[in-house]
């Protein structure tokens, strides 16, 4: 979906590792409860598979382990090497079986709420472009000077962004590939403590990681280096993706869209027509595009604040002036229409979309299709004509086991399979 860099820049914040158990920012009593989930699940353990899993520097799992030992919640089996292989006791399972009642959480350590505030403020995404550097970054469309002088600056401005125009003419195309002008990474943390409870944070459909899982981290580990975030949703945004959703089974809370895309982009595509309305989704941000702050709730009332780090894209063909009022169309300060395509971009998209599938191209037939694009009552040429109908001479062509070809015939069969008829 998305062109990379060729390579990722290293990220510009980096939490030194924790000196000691203190210095998690999060309570002892979590840590340890982490770990007596840990050992119950795994049965027979050792400080160095404790360490890699909840991603503890070593000296934090021996000085845990060293307490619980203490206190006699745990049995050593021997030692592997120069490590110690164990078990719960009686009273360490006893324990542990009352602390998966709470939770079943026992992945990777979390970091405290503060920490992700600072995290994020110091991973604020700044973007330089021109105008050859975004024609570069977005070389797979075709767009013209006009649209790219107008995006470059809103891109820079890392403002929210209105795409709007009518359909088919690379709105979407568009919005998912502004993610490709971020050439730096980030640190995203893997889970987060708030008021003593986990909330997931890290997802990897979303956050694609950049570093193997077997490289030491030159900082604290419970943050792995990704790309900048690209969060995508259409039709199927509804108002629990917004609010923090607790998982019964497990204990603990799953992060909403909006903070898993802090320092990256969210794209709401073909906005105005999910099952929220478009009204209520606008007021629900106001506060947050204004601030940079948003509010979640955790399921007993404790209400706190987040960052709202990220840039907005709304990308729709409907009119922006029936989707929201004047006050907030004022927030979005970037708004760029996506216009119906010349016959020069048409004919261009059509010679890549042939090369692309060893097609061969002719001016000739380029007019044609043109031609009968704009037949039948249609008065405006779109982006999405070329590519689409030329997946439709491909399937006529492998129905009649021969080679695609651009030919007035299948040209004409195409359109007729494509086009509906009044």
């Amino acid at each position: 979906m998305s062109q990379m860099p060729k390579a990722a820049e290293r990220p510009s914040f980096f939490p030194p590792i924790p000196e000691s158990l203190d210095k998690l920012g999060i309570p002892d009593i979590l840590v340890q409860d982490l770990i007596l989930r840990r050992v119950f699940i795994e049965r027979t353990s050792t400080l160095t598979s404790l360490s890699k899993t909840l991603k503890l520097p070593p000296y934090i799992v021996e000085a845990v382990f060293r307490q619980l030992r203490h206190r006699q919640l745990i049995e050593v089996l021997g030692m592997v090497g120069n490590d110690y292989s164990f078990m719960l006791s009686g009273a360490g399972r006893q324990l542990a079986q009352e602390r998966f009642q709470m939770s079943q959480y026992a992945g990777p350590c979390p970091v405290s709420l503060s920490q992700f505030h600072a995290g994020v403020k110091a991973q604020r995404a700044k973007v330089s472009v021109n105008r050859e550097k975004l024609r570069k970054a977005l070389s797979d469309l075709v767009l013209t000077d006009a649209l790219l002088d107008q995006l470059g600056p809103a891109m820079i401005s890392q403002a929210a962004l209105f795409l709007y125009g009518s359909t088919g003419n690379g709105k979407t195309s568009l919005a998912e590939r502004l993610i490709r002008l971020y050439e730096d990474t980030v640190l995203i943390p893997y889970a987060i403590e708030v008021d003593g409870q986990i909330i997931i944070h890290y997802d990897p459909v979303v956050h694609e990681r950049v570093e193997p899982e077997d490289i030491e981290p030159e900082h604290d580990p419970r943050w792995v280096r990704c790309r900048r975030p690209c969060v995508i949703v259409g039709g199927e945004l509804v108002p629990s993706m917004l609010e923090l959703r607790m998982d019964e089974a497990s204990g603990t809370y799953a992060a909403p869209i909006q903070m898993k895309a802090n320092n990256g982009i969210l794209v709401i595509d073909d906005f105005g027509r999910q099952l929220i309305p478009p009204r209520d989704l606008l007021n629900r941000w106001i506060v947050p595009l204004d601030r940079h702050v948003d509010y979640l709730m955790l399921r007993y009332g404790v209400k706190f604040q987040i960052p709202f780090d990220l840039m907005v894209v709304f990308a729709t063909n409907l009119d922006p002036g029936s989707l929201a009022d004047e006050a907030f169309l004022r927030r979005i300060q970037n708004k760029i229409l996506v216009e119906e395509i010349s016959p020069g971009v048409f004919d261009e998209i059509l010679r890549r979309v042939t090369l692309a599938r060893n097609i061969p191209y002719e001016q000739e037939m380029a007019d044609y299709l043109r031609s009968l694009c704009l037949s039948g009552g249609r008065t405006v040429l779109r982006a999405c004509y070329p590519g689409d109908i030329c997946r439709i001479l491909v399937s006529i062509s492998q129905y009649e086991e021969r080679p695609a070809r651009l030919t007035r015939t299948d040209l004409e069969r195409a359109v007729k399979l494509y086009f509906a008829r009044s």
